[in-house]
């Protein structure tokens, strides 16, 4: 298993994006060392922009670069973005209107989601990030499982206007995908066919959809696993025929049940094909302090691993 780190290829494909595009600044909120882009800092430094701990001074600053025709990336801790800033995300983001264009040239890139965040303890255990940014108009929601993903993604940011917010992990992911996969905001990714369930996963839960698939296909049960790394939008019509071929979706993610792209597919489906969902996650509540070497520990109590959705996907197949 090839184990990558998200923050690291953020950071590089910036000073890429940087190198071609004069357009592309960076900004940070203290985190800049955390989140890799320091390095974009070094070799450009006319427009790296470090505000310090002051969030929502991050977010307006950012929307101002923007209406001045940047593109913005602003990272820190996905506790803190949203979790300071939600005023200045919907008010100064995505509610304005600049040349036509419905809300500003603004990406929101945040890592430390989930639980996985672990000695950090509940207080920074982002659990309502998707749930919080998925309801504001004009904000696409993306949420990548690997290195392949980010590196995509990153770059379609910039290419397409308009504000996104991005969630990456803290810790370092095995590989799902490959250099020639594509990812397409509104457009999910079949990772595996099957006809008896699917699995729709996203962010860290995408390998361990395919490690439920793998158990699952030795007993005979065939999964389809779909990475959902848009959440919003949601890609309703691959959704639907799921529901259609394998008449039962399983959806585990790092983040609250309620609000999150469990609750996306489930809306999707209900509107379009209605079959049975079982939502996998964090069941409304708050995390809890761990060491990082009991991070599995935690994410067992919540039910996000393989073994879990396996078992709850058989459970619905018999």
């Amino acid at each position: 298993m090839t184990l990558t780190d998200m923050r690291s290829e953020y950071g590089k494909t910036l000073v890429e994006l940087g190198s071609t595009d004069q357009s592309v600044v960076v900004l940070g909120a203290d985190t800049t060392s955390s989140l890799k882009t320091a390095g974009f800092g070094r070799e450009f430094p006319g427009r790296f922009f470090n505000m310090g701990i002051a969030e929502a001074n991050l977010v307006s600053v950012s929307a101002g670069l923007a209406i001045s025709g940047k593109t913005a990336f602003a990272s820190t801790y996905a506790i803190f973005l949203p979790g300071r800033a939600v005023d200045q995300i919907r008010n100064a983001v995505c509610y304005p209107t600049r040349n036509g264009k419905s809300g500003l040239n603004v990406k929101l890139v945040v890592s430390h989601g989930g639980l996985t965040v672990g000695a950090d303890g509940g207080s920074h255990q982002q659990l309502e990030d998707i749930a919080i940014m998925r309801a504001i108009p004009n904000m696409r929601v993306l949420i990548p499982a690997d290195t392949f993903a980010v590196r995509a993604l990153v770059r379609t940011m910039a290419a397409e206007y308009g504000p996104f917010y991005m969630r990456m992990a803290r810790s370092k992911t095995p590989t799902v995908h490959s250099e020639s996969t594509k990812f397409v905001p509104g457009r999910g990714i079949t990772v595996r066919d099957g006809s008896d369930c699917t699995i729709a996963s996203c962010g860290i839960t995408v390998h361990m959809a395919i490690e439920a698939a793998d158990m699952l296909d030795k007993e005979g049960i065939s999964c389809r696993v779909l990475d959902m790394f848009s959440v919003k939008p949601i890609d309703g019509p691959l959704l639907e025929k799921a529901a259609r071929e394998t008449g039962r979706i399983v959806t585990c993610e790092e983040h609250n049940i309620l609000g999150g792209m469990g609750s996306a597919v489930a809306e999707a489906v209900s509107e379009r094909h209605p079959v049975q969902v079982r939502r996998i996650g964090v069941d409304d509540t708050f995390g809890e302090s761990c060491r990082d070497s009991e991070v599995y520990m935690l994410l067992e109590k919540h039910g996000i691993t393989a073994a879990n959705i396996a078992r709850i996907a058989k459970g619905m197949i018999h």
